[in-house]
C-alpha cells in the first residue's frame, strides 16, 4: 500500500492541474525523506510543443516534480500546513536521461536541513533505476494567501 494516494496529496499540496506533478507517494518518513511517483503520459500539455514528433519532458518540470515531493515532507506536518513552499535556489542540477511518455518517474528526496522556515533538499528523479535528474534546492515557506 502506498504511503499516500492522490486524494491525500491534494490535501497537502497547493498545486493543481496542469502543474501537479506527483501521482503517488510510495514511501514517507516524516521530516526526513519521501519517494514519489509521476506517471508520464502523452496527454500532458507540454508535449504539444516539447517537441512535436519527439516528446521529451522538460527538465524544469522534472525539477518541479522533485520540489513537489519535497513539499510533502514539510506540509505533512500539521504545524506547517498553512504554508506554501517557494524555491529560493536550485543548485548542481544534472540532466542525465530523457524522460518520455510511458515512463514512470520516481523521485527520491531527502531533507538536508530546515530551520526558521528555510530549508534545503537533495533530490533525484529516475526511470527504471536510471538517474534522469539530480539536484539540490533551497526553499522557503511563506504563509498561505
Amino acid at each position: 500500500m502506498p504511503a499516500m494516494q492522490i486524494d491525500e496529496i491534494l490535501k497537502l499540496l497547493p498545486h493543481r492541474y496542469p502543474i501537479l506533478l506527483v501521482d503517488r507517494i510510495l514511501e514517507f518518513e516524516a521530516g526526513k525523506s519521501v519517494k514519489g511517483l509521476k506517471n508520464v503520459t502523452m496527454n500532458e500539455p507540454h508535449f504539444q510543443g516539447h517537441y512535436p514528433g519527439m516528446p521529451i519532458m522538460p527538465g524544469v518540470l522534472i525539477v518541479e516534480a522533485i520540489a513537489q515531493c519535497a513539499a510533502v515532507i514539510l506540509l505533512a506536518d500539521p504545524a506547517l500546513q498553512n504554508s506554501v513552499p517557494v524555491i529560493g535556489a536550485i543548485d548542481n542540477v544534472k540532466c542525465r536521461r530523457m524522460v518520455i511518455p510511458g515512463d514512470q518517474l520516481i523521485m527520491d528526496v531527502e531533507l538536508l536541513w530546515f530551520r526558521a522556515k528555510v530549508g534545503r533538499i537533495k533530490g533525484r528523479a529516475s526511470v527504471d533505476g536510471e538517474t534522469a535528474v539530480d539536484m539540490e534546492m533551497t526553499f522557503k515557506l511563506i504563509p498561505k494567501g
